[in-house]
């Protein structure tokens, strides 16, 4: 089989955000395989364009055209170019999409593709955090979602954030400098901001408020991994999987409750699911070109 190379694109449509990926996927072999340096059927695959726009209360439609805009300029190349469009999240908006896949299977295998060793992702996001347990052909095998609560969500601890004065970009660091953690609430996220609210007014340190949420959240995400079967290197994705404050948090909560894991946030980690999109919609035109016959 000669080289031959299609473009495919992905859409995670998110509560903060719309995420776009721009995935070139080489010659392949047996459709499906996931090789050891994020390859599908021992073709090279290659991130092309990543982008991330912000909804803010913006019409989701024209958010959304102008993210997958601003990927395909990114890219070098234009809508005819692309092979197939996948959505993942929200993606009943995108009325150009050729397929949908779940939220788990998409960050699964975007979490193989960012970080091929691991075996787990923990995606955070801003309304919800899940664990999903994969294999090496990124198959999801099991997985566990926190509950309504949006105490363990992004969203919350934006709300904090704005609350206390800083920027969200600034809580990770913060929070490492924390010396004497306050206590909060890990149940409710009216009750933690409650709990906040009260700290703020006892004169207690920003940072020390900032790393005792990051602990509650930690908790909440460590029993989500350990209650999903997670062993092994875990990618952390999503939006909040750059705060480093709340990945050390994690990793100290992981060695208390002696659970075997490496939590890692590869680089991208906040457009796992628009990648793992993009990768699956390269897989399943693959298909529909072996069975209609037709060339890329």
């Amino acid at each position: 089989m000669g080289v031959d190379t299609i473009l495919t694109a992905g859409i995670d449509v998110g509560s903060s955000s719309v995420k776009c990926a721009v995935i070139e996927v080489g010659e392949v072999g047996e459709v499906g395989e996931v090789g050891e340096a994020g390859e599908v059927g021992g073709g090279a695959e290659t991130l092309r364009a990543a982008e991330t726009e912000p909804i803010r209360r913006r019409d989701l439609r024209a958010v959304i055209a102008e993210g997958y805009e601003r990927a395909l300029a990114a890219a070098g190349c234009a809508r005819a170019d692309i092979a197939y469009v996948a959505t993942t999240g929200e993606g009943e908006l995108v009325d150009f999409r050729k397929g949908h896949f779940f939220g788990m299977t998409t960050h699964a295998r975007g979490a193989t593709f960012l970080l091929p060793a691991a075996r787990a992702a923990l995606d955070i996001g801003a309304l919800h955090a899940r664990a999903i347990k994969m294999d090496a052909h990124s198959r999801v095998l099991g997985y566990r979602m926190t509950g309504q609560c949006a105490s363990g969500s992004g969203q919350f601890l934006e709300n904090i954030a704005r609350y206390l004065g800083v920027a969200l970009a600034e809580v990770g660091a913060l929070s490492l400098t924390g010396q004497n953690p306050e206590v909060v609430s890990g149940i409710c996220a009216v009750l933690a901001e409650t709990d906040v609210i009260n700290m703020v007014s006892r004169g207690i340190a920003v940072e020390d408020i900032l790393k005792g949420i990051h602990q509650s959240m930690a908790g909440r995400f460590v029993r989500l991994l350990a209650a999903a079967g997670a062993t092994g290197m875990v990618a952390v994705t999503g939006g909040l999987a750059q705060d480093i404050g709340l990945l050390e948090c994690m990793r100290e909560d992981a060695a208390r409750q002696k659970l075997p894991i490496d939590l890692q946030a590869p680089p991208g980690a906040i457009h796992a699911g628009a990648i793992g999109a993009a990768l699956w919609g390269a897989f399943r035109e693959r298909r529909l070109r072996q069975r209609t016959g037709r060339a890329a």
